[in-house]
């Protein structure tokens, strides 16, 4: 969780486990709120991860994100999870950065970018569900890796690319709350009844299809 101002990260606190994520987003942002000294009522806009991700935590947040722009009448950003690890990975412009989380079942979400000059984030190849063989064929030599897929796939991405373990790039929510900034400062607005997380493959729990009758 955190606050941004003027492309600036203010205040910035871990969020909870994920089982927690209901009761703790309140707590949370109050924290936030107090050390930077800001009342919610001054705030500007919301940022909002929308995954890939936990399917949970996805809906939990995005639904919390919502709730404080129509309390505020105020905007909501939709940031891209991987791309907001792609900003956190500390690279230099022209470098290739692999966002890549584990998406369980052998997968990885993931996505790669190019850094560039400004340190901004282009797409390369969009996010998907890879297996790690995939991925890693994909990669080009000397690739930055970052997220948490080094935690499962860490030596054998390591094999092709440079990997940063979440251990010391961990998502962080100043970046997703600077990413919505700049995006809600650029005039990018997203309609809040239709924003929904992007879960890039289907939940494993769903519902037969039944024909019409």
């Amino acid at each position: 969780m955190g606050l941004a101002r003027d492309d600036r990260i203010v205040a910035e606190v871990a969020r909870g486990a994920e089982g927690a994520h209901l009761a703790s987003l309140p707590a949370l942002v109050a924290q936030v709120l107090t050390e930077a000294g800001v009342e919610v009522s001054a705030l500007d806009g919301v940022a909002v991860s929308i995954g890939p991700g936990s399917f949970t935590g996805l809906r939990i947040g995005l639904a919390f994100a919502k709730g404080l722009a129509y309390a505020g009448g105020i905007p909501v950003a939709a940031v891209p999870t991987l791309e907001a690890l792609a900003w956190g990975a500390e690279a230099a412009p022209g470098a290739s950065v692999c966002a890549a989380i584990d998406a369980r079942k052998g997968e990885l979400y993931a996505a790669l970018y190019r850094i560039e000059s400004d340190g901004t984030p282009a797409v390369q190849l969009p996010e998907r569900a890879w297996t790690v063989d995939e991925l890693v064929a994909s990669l080009p030599a000397g690739a930055i890796v970052v997220g948490d897929a080094d935690v499962a796939y860490g030596e054998v991405l390591g094999t092709r690319a440079q990997v940063r373990p979440a251990a010391t790039h961990p998502p962080r929510g100043g970046w997703i709350a600077r990413l919505g900034a700049t995006r809600l400062a650029g005039g990018t607005r997203w309609p809040i009844d239709a924003l929904e997380p992007t879960y890039v493959r289907p939940a494993d729990a769903m519902l037969p299809e039944r024909p019409l009758r």
